[in-house]
């Protein structure tokens, strides 16, 4: 098993985690745990906030660099890590 495939299923195991999603620098999921429309989905609409979170962050600063990104709605928790070579999704439901 790759390394990947351990880290989303360590992630995976963590209580109230409904989807993980890969996505390459393109903004093409590589890997998924959720049906494909709703794939398709959050990396088209992650990958544009992520865009402008690390523009905002370089904007301020342009020695600094987006590591991390947290949003909360009522419903989801939403944990964006960019990397260099991908983008890595983790959607929870933070009642459960």
């Amino acid at each position: 098993m790759s390394e990947v495939d351990e880290t989303i299923k360590r992630l995976q195991s963590h209580k109230g985690v409904t989807g993980l999603i890969v996505i390459d620098k393109e903004g093409i999921p590589m890997r998924t745990t959720l049906d494909n429309s709703t794939t398709v989905q959050y990396a088209g609409l992650i990958t544009q906030l992520a865009a402008k979170a690390r523009s905002v962050v370089r904007d301020i600063d342009p020695q600094n660099d987006l590591t991390f990104v947290r949003v909360r709605s009522k419903k989801y928790e939403i944990i964006i890590a960019p990397e260099k070579e991908f983008l890595l999704i983790v959607i929870q439901n933070p009642n459960e």
